[in-house]
């Protein structure tokens, strides 16, 4: 395997940072999106294992990590964002890579692989829905991430990054022990007050338009991983699994919604069985 290396790409008018490592001519290569409040460490325990074999990315969505984080919200629409995960596979070189998203790096790989199937060979989804349907239920979204935005400029990042880190669907987390979760959060920390609010009102789940009416164009293989514990989301990928023309879900047990992380051994057999399925056909 090749040594990991960190490069500024571009990335439809904004530099983009991603993590890069894995043997150049591997198995199909693959680009992996973090979620909200994360960075491209927080998807290590995914690349590790798959980078034995191929070629992985882990792309710092607009607003996090070490990428541009402008201060005008529109760079931050999910239409945005989707146009700079296309060009960042492009100066990637990438010919047809997997796609996997966690949460919000979830959304954004669903939206991504509607607007554009034939780019990628595939899409894993973790944890992950195509926006909220109901038009009040979504305008009650907006106006919450709007308030939390607000309270990430007016408090600051850690106040925020401990009552994110509180919330219950990330409860099941605590199992990974005290240094696992101080570094969940010092990764946290390093991310840009005004990165993360104008990513809730850019592209957050009630900002973002939701793609349920178009999910028959995603025309490519599709795994949904979802927590054993996770019953929101377990909800969520059966109403995916209906309207995705070849998807299939696969539940680990014992986690909650961040699957790929509390139990990487698990995922990491999922997601290779998957691949090594489709790379055999």
């Amino acid at each position: 395997m090749t040594a990991s290396k960190r490069m500024m790409i571009e990335a439809a008018g904004l530099t983009l940072c991603a993590q890069i490592e894995g043997p150049e001519n591997g198995a199909t290569p693959a680009l992996l999106l973090h979620g909200f409040t994360g960075s491209a460490e927080s998807m290590g325990c995914v690349s590790e294992p798959l980078a034995r074999d191929r070629r992985i990315a882990r792309l710092e969505l607009v607003g996090h990590g070490e990428s541009e984080a402008p201060q005008a919200v529109d760079p931050y629409r999910m239409s945005s964002c989707v146009a700079q995960v296309l060009a960042a596979v492009t100066s990637l070189g990438f010919e047809r890579p997997h796609l996997v998203g966690y949460s919000m790096g979830g959304r954004t790989a669903l939206a991504t692989v509607v607007a554009a199937p034939a780019r990628f060979a595939s899409v894993t989804l973790i944890g992950a829905t195509a926006g909220i349907a109901d038009a009040a239920a979504r305008q009650d979204r907006v106006a919450a991430d709007e308030a939390l935005a607000d309270r990430i400029e007016r408090e600051g990042l850690e106040p925020f990054v401990d009552y994110w880190m509180s919330l219950p669907i990330f409860a099941s987390q605590s199992r990974l022990g005290e240094e696992s979760l101080e570094r969940a959060r010092a990764e946290r920390l390093r991310n840009r007050p005004h990165g993360l609010a104008n990513s809730l009102r850019g592209m957050g789940a009630g900002a973002q338009e939701p793609v349920f009416d178009r999910l028959g164009d995603a025309r490519l293989p599709a795994l949904l991983v979802v927590g054993e514990e996770d019953e929101k989301f377990r909800g969520l990928a059966k109403q995916l699994a209906g309207s995705l023309p070849d998807a299939r879900i696969e539940i680990i047990q014992g986690v909650g919604h961040a699957a790929h992380l509390e139990d990487p051994t698990a995922f990491e057999q999922t997601i290779r069985a998957f691949y090594s399925e489709l790379e055999s056909a």
